[in-house]
């Protein structure tokens, strides 16, 4: 997107490349896994559409635990392969996609006289776990209870013997998803969101295209394409339903919920406490703020009304406290919650001893339909969507992606652009300089160009928070946010940060609307 046309004008000129082109591909469904298949296609040379009901990431892909890792949890489920794929995932995004958005983070598993687990079979795993990731963060061990305290002060002390220590990523899961949708436009994607599906067009009792409606101005439009993918998660089944009325429930779902509590200092490691011999509680600075979580339990209600509630909270809060004190985890420090859903394939069992795996079927219509998987794995899942994709098109459509994978956009050391950034603005607050670098990487020089004819777009958008006003101008100018939660929680971390007063949430109202959203 760009500001050359507001944004009416701009979702005008959307809506008719849509309904005057002729695609390869349309995806439907803006989480990472529809965006990871939609960047996989372009960048594989298809013509390729991608619609969004809601924001980007608006649901489980911005639910996460904020983490790019291998596993550890997998490992005790005797998932070696699961875990060795994802610490390669892990580290090539760490390393070459976007190191600017992924970082690494030392994690301590406390072992307590009343634990699930033992020093000898934690330092073992976490070896194991080390081993599997090619020593590429250094090696697991384990820790005495002094040197533990040194890392985490916050950690309980009744009973602890020491912890075993891996290393593991953590994102910002909102940016790294609004990132990859910028990666598959400038491939030659075109993608819209806040517009939903309302019916399939047919050529001989296949699926040809999408009819759609935008839910910001009520126009309706439509596509051709030669394959529809439905990236939709939670609501997969109701497209699946949509394609043929009679198709069976192919999945279930986990609701897990989280909490962001303020910290007065920094942590210098996440805690992993076992709760059981499957799950774990994290406690994870992130943001400069912690993050708790997470639960697992099944999910049977509407998808667009999950929420973290007070028994969720009380969970949370309980099972924290089992390996952190608790005065770091007073719930007047709690700034924000959220809730997503986990897309688990069908089946009988707990949800939290089932597979995280992808599942990709093939509906009557020929639908390609795709749930489950993790964010560790997004680039390699849409590379797998699109082997699909070509098997269903036929002939020489797509070029092979060979060679490392493609970096996103503004992929740069956060240390190298936030040094640029203050050489280029020496008044810049350091804060500011490496929120911007640890959140766009060098187009954090496109966000502070917009304040260069408005020096009041430097301006905090909270004075508590580092997020600057020229970031919510970029986010409706570039980032296709039509709404205040797609600036304020998505795009920024005002939101997460519990910072989105009603005095910013009507001033980026006002925003929004001197910038034509309808």
């Amino acid at each position: 997107m760009s500001n050359d046309m507001n944004v009416s004008d701009q979702r005008a000129a959307t809506r008719q490349r849509l309904a005057r082109g002729s695609f390869d591909l349309a995806v439907v469904g803006g989480g990472i896994l529809g965006i990871a298949t939609a960047w996989a296609a372009a960048r594989s040379g298809l013509r390729v559409a991608l619609v969004e009901r809601g924001d980007f990431a608006g649901g489980t892909s911005s639910a996460s635990s904020k983490l790019v890792h291998g596993g550890l949890r997998y490992l005790a489920m005797g998932d070696v392969r699961l875990v060795h794929e994802n610490h390669s995932e892990r580290r090539a995004l760490g390393d070459r996609l976007a190191p600017h958005l992924v970082r690494p983070l030392p994690f301590l598993v406390p072992v307590f006289r009343d634990g699930p687990h033992s020093r000898l079979k934690l330092g073992a795993g976490v070896l194991l776990y080390s081993a599997l990731s090619g020593f590429g963060d250094g090696t697991g061990k384990l820790l005495s209870a002094a040197k533990s305290l040194e890392m985490v002060p916050a950690l309980r002390t009744e009973g602890l013997r020491g912890c075993a220590m891996y290393y593991d990523h953590q994102m910002n899961d909102s940016r790294m998803a609004v990132t990859a949708a910028r990666a598959a436009a400038e491939c030659g994607a075109v993608l819209v969101n806040h517009a939903e599906v309302t019916g399939f067009r047919r050529l001989g009792g296949r699926v040809s295209g999408l009819e759609l409606r935008d839910l910001l101005d009520g126009t309706e439009f439509g596509l051709d394409a030669k394959v529809v993918v439905n990236a939709t998660g939670p609501w997969l089944d109701h497209l699946r339903r949509l394609e043929n009325p009679h198709a069976a429930p192919s999945i279930r779902l986990s609701k897990g919920s989280h909490l962001v509590l303020r910290t007065e200092q920094p942590w210098r490691a996440a805690v992993t406490t076992p709760i059981d011999d499957v799950r774990v509680s994290f406690a994870i600075p992130w943001e400069g703020q912690l993050l708790l979580g997470t639960t697992d339990e099944a999910y049977e209600g509407d998808p667009a009304q999950v929420a973290c509630t007070e028994a969720d909270v009380d969970q949370i809060l309980g099972e924290a406290g089992l390996g952190i004190q608790a005065q770091a985890l007073d719930r007047a420090k709690l700034a924000y919650s959220f809730a997503g859903l986990r897309v688990l394939p069908g089946g009988p069992g707990e949800t939290k001893n089932a597979k995280r795996e992808t599942v990709i079927t093939v509906g009557s219509g020929g639908v390609i339909s795709v749930a489950g998987g993790k964010w560790t794995t997004f680039r390699k899942i849409g590379t797998q969507v699109l082997g699909h994709v070509a098997d269903r098109l036929g002939g020489p459509h797509t070029k092979p992606l060979d060679g490392p994978p493609a970096p996103l956009p503004g992929a740069a050391l956060p240390e190298n652009v936030t040094r640029g950034l203050l050489a280029e603005l020496p008044e810049l607050p350091q804060d500011v300089a490496a929120h911007l670098a640890t959140h766009y990487g060098t187009a954090g020089n496109e966000v502070l160009a917009l304040a260069a004819a408005d020096p009041r777009l430097l301006d905090r958008i909270h004075p508590d928070g580092p997020d600057i006003w020229a970031q919510a101008v970029h986010a409706v100018e570039h980032e296709w946010a039509c709404d205040v939660d797609d600036v304020l929680r998505r795009r920024t971390t005002v939101s997460v940060r519990g910072l989105d007063t009603p005095a910013v949430r009507e001033r980026v109202g006002e925003l929004l609307t001197a910038r034509g959203v309808a």
